[in-house]
Formats: C-alpha cells, sequence, structure tokens
C-alpha cells in the first residue's frame, strides 16, 4: 500500500459515501486511478466493507434478565455482588430452581458480555442463565 492509498484510505474514513471526484480531488489523482484503486483495496480485504454509524439517539441498547443459583445461605448475602454493577435495574428474589431474577440494561453486547463474566467469577453463583430482551410489548412502569 503506497502513500495514495493510504491517502484514499483516509478520505474514505472521513467520509465513505463521498465522491471519487472529491476523493480524487483531496489525493491529486485521477477518477479512474482513485476508482481502480479503491476496487483494488476492496479486492485484496483492505476495505473490507462500509458502515453506518447512528448517532447516540438512534442506538438501543442491550437488556437482558439473568436467572442467578446461589449458594449462599441467604439471598441478601450476594446481593452486594449486583449492587456495584451500575447496568443493574432490579434484582428480585424468586421461587423455582434459580433465587433470584436480576434485569440489566447495557449500551452494547460486549458490556452485557463483561458483566457476565463477572458474575461467572464470582465463587457463590453456582448457575447463571441469560435471557436477551428481543422485543418490549408491554411496559407499565413508564
Amino acid at each position: 500500500m503506497d502513500k495514495f492509498d493510504q491517502a484514499i484510505i483516509g478520505q474514505l474514513k472521513i467520509n465513505a459515501r463521498q465522491s471519487v471526484s472529491a476523493i480524487a480531488d483531496a489525493v491529486n489523482l485521477s477518477r479512474s486511478a482513485v476508482t481502480e484503486r479503491i476496487k483494488k483495496l476492496e479486492r485484496q480485504g483492505q476495505i473490507r466493507g462500509y458502515q453506518v454509524l447512528l448517532s447516540e439517539s438512534q442506538k438501543v441498547g442491550v437488556s437482558a434478565y439473568f436467572e442467578i443459583q446461589h449458594q449462599c445461605t441467604r439471598c441478601s448475602n450476594i446481593v452486594k455482588v449486583f449492587q456495584v454493577i451500575p447496568e443493574v435495574l432490579t434484582c428480585h428474589g424468586i421461587t423455582g430452581d434459580m433465587d433470584l431474577l436480576v434485569y440489566v440494561q447495557t449500551d452494547s453486547m460486549q458490556r452485557l458480555h463483561e458483566i457476565r463474566e463477572y458474575l461467572d467469577a464470582e465463587p457463590d453463583i453456582v448457575k447463571i442463565k441469560t435471557h436477551v430482551v428481543m422485543s418490549e410489548w408491554i411496559n407499565n412502569l413508564g
């Protein structure tokens, strides 16, 4: 990759939707030379694709429920683990095989994964089931 290829990639990083003419002007090459270089960079895998970046107001986070089974004698002994995670919105004691139902809202799937790994490392937690929320049909909580 020479300095022209790097300059073309630099222009595409600024705005991948700009015209080939605008890129050609910016890097001091002809339109046909820029077109051929872009095609070559795509074929070689240097340019793997283009993406849409949404404004913050258009982003939607990830919500999930964790079903937690622990080995503490009381649920209140394990709650401290969840209190240090700012994404935890609710933590309820429940009946059945699992002991707690924890609701989290995160900015990304990566952050959800980090929380899950943090909980997996807790020695008093025996089992975790993760349920990612795909749709919300009714929310009367406001």
